[in-house]
């Protein structure tokens, strides 16, 4: 098995606000005596990814996401622990590193809005200090991938948000990095504009063997690009694993969808929780353990025609979890407060 490419050991950033009290005395006060309140936007984050990985990285807002993507770029200083990418120390920047790795960020413009995308990849090209051969030879494919040849000679301000974030995909890929972090790269995008862009990850990373960190909001993102996820919450990683396990850990309960060729009797009572009911539909959630009980008790009327059982949508399993995450923080806190 090959060396991870990147590893962080007890990764902490925390940040340090100033808290002014209000009137004119309490501007006064601290103008000798200021108050501070420390938030830990990284609390001891440790993992590693190894070459080709397609990790997903997900939280809600404010989580620690970007802090943590923004220390493994170099734009972060960690307040404690480690980090490595591609053997170098991202906190001491060097050129090395910057040369093999790219951040690309959903709603941040790398490009000149007032210049044709051609020439604001030219000038990309030259930062990179990237072979004309070599640079035509990327351009030629990446726009032939991302289906975008036909709007190089356009102003970057006058591209649809669909094609800017493929003409940002480019910029991120001129010289080729051997790891990219994507933070919200299909934000905003139309349904078909985030199609095209898994599409063209997906590809890239299977041919490239990138290793690729993902932070999105959209779940279709996370369920066919990434085998592994890592999640985190109020700076803390508390899962890593596939998305199979974030099923069978977080959930107990599985759906169970029937179909009817008559309707049902008013009187009937289904087994479980009932999500969705109609006359000739019914969709239930029963514990693991009780669906054999519960599918035999609808097929036990005669009236059944089709019926399923499936696991809890994976965006549903997530928006619990980390429901519970807020709640158990909020907990912690109310117990740290009355002590």
């Amino acid at each position: 098995m090959s060396e991870p490419v990147i590893v962080t050991k007890e990764l902490t950033k925390v940040f340090r606000t100033y808290r002014k009290e209000e009137g004119l005395a309490g501007a006064v006060r601290g103008l000798f005596h200021r108050k501070y309140k420390e938030t830990k936007a990284a609390a001891a984050v440790s993992f590693s990814v190894r070459e080709g990985e397609f990790v997903g990285f997900l939280g809600p807002n404010g989580a620690g996401k970007t802090t943590v993507l923004k220390m493994l770029s170099g734009l972060l200083q960690p307040t404690s622990g480690s980090a490595s990418v591609l053997g170098f120390n991202p906190a001491n920047r060097p050129t090395a590193l910057k040369q093999q790795f790219a951040l690309l960020m959903g709603q941040k413009n790398a490009l000149w809005w007032d210049l044709p995308a051609r020439e604001s990849l030219e000038l990309n090209r030259a930062i990179y200090g990237i072979d004309r051969k070599e640079f035509q030879t990327t351009v030629g494919e990446l726009t032939e991938l991302l289906d975008v040849g036909d709007k190089m000679g356009v102003m970057v301000r006058e591209l649809s948000l669909g094609e800017r974030m493929k003409m940002e995909l480019i910029a991120a890929l001129l010289h080729r990095p051997k790891v990219l972090f994507l933070d919200e790269p299909t934000i905003g995008l139309d349904v078909m504009s985030q199609k095209k862009v898994r599409e063209f990850l997906r590809e890239y990373n299977a041919r490239y063997k990138v290793v690729t960190l993902l932070t999105s909001h959209y779940m279709q993102d996370i369920e066919e690009l990434c085998e592994r996820v890592i999640l985190i919450d109020h700076g803390k990683l508390f899962f890593d694993g596939s998305l199979e396990e974030v099923v069978s850990r977080f959930t107990s309960t599985k759906i169970i969808e029937a179909a009817f060729s008559a309707p049902l009797p008013a009187d009937f009572v289904p087994p479980g929780k009932v999500l969705e009911r109609n006359p000739l539909q019914l969709q239930i959630e029963v514990a693991r353990t009780e669906v054999p009980q519960a599918c035999s008790m609808l097929l036990a009327g005669g009236l059944v025609c089709d019926l399923s059982v499936k696991e809890v949508p994976i965006e549903e399993v997530i928006r619990r979890v980390f429901g519970e995450q807020q709640e158990e923080h909020q907990h912690m806190l109310g117990n740290i407060e009355r002590d």
